[in-house]
C-alpha cells in the first residue's frame, strides 16, 4: 500500500482509486509532496522573478488543493456510508492546504505591506511638501520666507527612491508658489509702509503749518507788543515835555513878577527855560525814533523767522529728496545686481547644458541634469558661479 502511495501523484487521481486515497490519513502523501515542492527552495523577494516564483508556488498549493479536493467530493457523494469520515479528512487536508497557501505566501504578502507602506511614507511626504503652500490665514512676507526656509532645508536624494522625481517637481511647484505669494505679500507690506509714511509725512508737514502760525502769532504778538512798548514811551515823552513846558510857564510868570530883579539873572533864566524847552523836543524825538526802531526790529524779527520757516521747510524737502534717490539708487542697484548674477547664472547653465549634449545626452535630458545639479538634489555635485 505504501509503494502504491508513492507512485500515485496528484495527477493521477482518478474514480478507480480513489477509494485507496481517501482514506483515513491517505491524503497526507500528497499534503507532504506538496509541502516539499513549495518549501524546497527560499525565493529572493528582492528580485521580481523572486517576488514571482512565490506567487506562482501559492498558487500552486492551490491548484493542487483543487486537484485533490474535487475528485475527493465526486467520491464522496459516491460513498454515502462514509460522509463523516471523509469529510473530516477533507476539512483537514483544506485547512491544512490553506495555512500552507498562506504560509508559503506570507513572504510576498508581508513584502507587499511594507513595499505599501513605503510607498504611502513617500505619498505622505510629498502631500506634507504640496500642503506647506497652504495658510490658515493670510501670512506676512516673512512667515512666507520661514516656511520657505524650511522647504529649502528639505533635501531631496537617494531616500526618496523611484519618488525623486515627483518630490522634486512638489518641491519646485510650491517653492515656485511661495516665492510668488511671498513677492505679493512683500509688495502689499511695501505699500502698506508707503502709506504710513505718506500718512506720517503728511502728519509732519501739519505740524510745520502749526509752528509757522505760532511763530505768526508770535511775530505779530512781538511786532504788537514792541509798537505798545514805542507808544507808551511817546506819550511818556510828550508827558515830560507838558510838564517841562509847565515849569518853563510857570518860570516865567515867576519871573514877571521878579521883573525887578536884576536883568542879568532874567536873561540867564529865560536860556535856561530854553534849554529845557529844547532838552523835552529832543526826547520826544528820542522816543518816537525808539518806537520806529522797535517796529523795525520786530519786522526784523517776523522776516527772520519766515526766512527760518523756509529754510526749514526746504532742509526737509532736500533731506526727503536725497534720502528717496538713495533709496531709488539702491533699488536700481540691486536690480542690476540680480540682472547680472540671472546673466551669469544663465552663461553657466547653458554652458553646462552643451556640455551633457556634447557627450551624448539630449537637450531636454541635459536641461533636467542642470536644473538637478543646480538644485543641490545630486550628491557630492554642484556649479561653480
Amino acid at each position: 500500500m505504501s509503494a502504491q502511495q508513492q507512485v500515485i501523484t496528484i495527477d493521477d487521481i482518478s474514480a478507480d482509486n480513489a477509494p485507496a486515497i481517501y482514506v483515513a490519513g491517505g491524503l497526507g502523501q500528497f499534503f507532504e509532496a506538496v509541502k516539499a515542492e513549495v518549501t524546497g527552495e527560499v525565493p529572493d523577494l528582492k528580485t521580481a522573478k523572486g517576488r514571482a516564483r512565490i506567487a506562482s508556488l501559492a498558487a500552486t498549493v492551490s491548484k493542487s488543493k483543487t486537484a485533490v479536493e474535487k475528485p475527493g467530493r465526486d467520491y464522496l457523494k459516491r460513498l454515502k456510508e462514509m460522509p463523516k469520515v471523509v469529510e473530516a479528512e477533507l476539512r483537514e487536508f483544506v485547512t491544512k492546504m490553506d495555512n500552507l497557501r498562506d504560509t508559503t505566501r506570507q513572504p510576498l504578502t508581508d513584502w507587499e505591506n511594507a513595499e505599501q507602506a513605503r510607498k504611502d511614507r513617500h505619498v505622505d511626504n510629498i502631500q506634507a511638501i504640496k500642503d506647506m503652500e497652504v495658510f490658515g490665514a493670510t501670512p506676512s512676507a516673512a512667515a512666507v520666507a520661514q516656511v520657505i526656509v524650511q522647504l529649502e532645508a528639505i533635501e531631496l536624494g537617494d531616500s526618496w527612491e523611484e519618488f525623486l522625481p515627483e518630490a522634486a517637481q512638489a518641491k519646485d511647484r510650491t517653492l515656485s508658489l511661495l516665492r510668488a505669494m511671498q513677492n505679493e505679500r512683500t509688495q502689499h507690506e511695501a505699500e502698506q509702509a508707503e502709506l504710513v509714511r505718506l500718512r506720517a509725512e503728511a502728519e509732519a508737514q501739519a505740524q510745520r503749518d502749526r509752528d509757522a502760525a505760532i511763530a505768526q502769532a508770535a511775530a505779530d504778538q512781538a511786532r504788537r507788543e514792541a509798537a505798545e512798548r514805542a507808544e507808551a514811551e511817546r506819550l511818556a515823552a510828550a508827558r515830560r515835555e507838558q510838564e517841562l513846558l509847565d515849569q518853563a510857564a510857570a518860570a516865567q510868570r515867576a519871573a514877571a513878577q521878579a521883573v525887578l530883579d536884576a536883568e542879568a539873572a532874567a536873561e540867564r533864566q529865560r536860556m535856561q527855560l530854553e534849554l529845557q524847552a529844547e532838552q523835552a523836543r529832543t526826547a520826544a524825538a528820542q522816543a518816537e525814533a525808539n518806537r520806529i526802531a522797535a517796529e523795525q526790529r520786530a519786522e526784523q524779527d517776523r522776516l527772520a523767522a519766515i526766512r527760518r520757516q523756509e529754510e526749514a521747510v526746504e532742509q526737509a524737502r532736500l533731506a526727503e529728496k536725497a534720502r528717496a534717490d538713495a533709496a531709488a539708487d539702491e533699488i536700481l542697484r540691486q536690480e542690476k545686481l540680480r540682472e547680472a548674477d540671472k546673466a551669469h547664472k544663465g552663461k553657466i547653465y547653458k554652458a553646462a547644458k552643451e556640455a551633457f549634449i556634447e557627450h551624448g545626452m539630449t537637450e531636454d535630458c541635459a536641461r533636467l541634469a542642470v536644473k538637478l545639479v543646480a538644485s543641490g538634489f545630486i550628491p557630492s555635485m554642484s556649479i561653480q558661479y
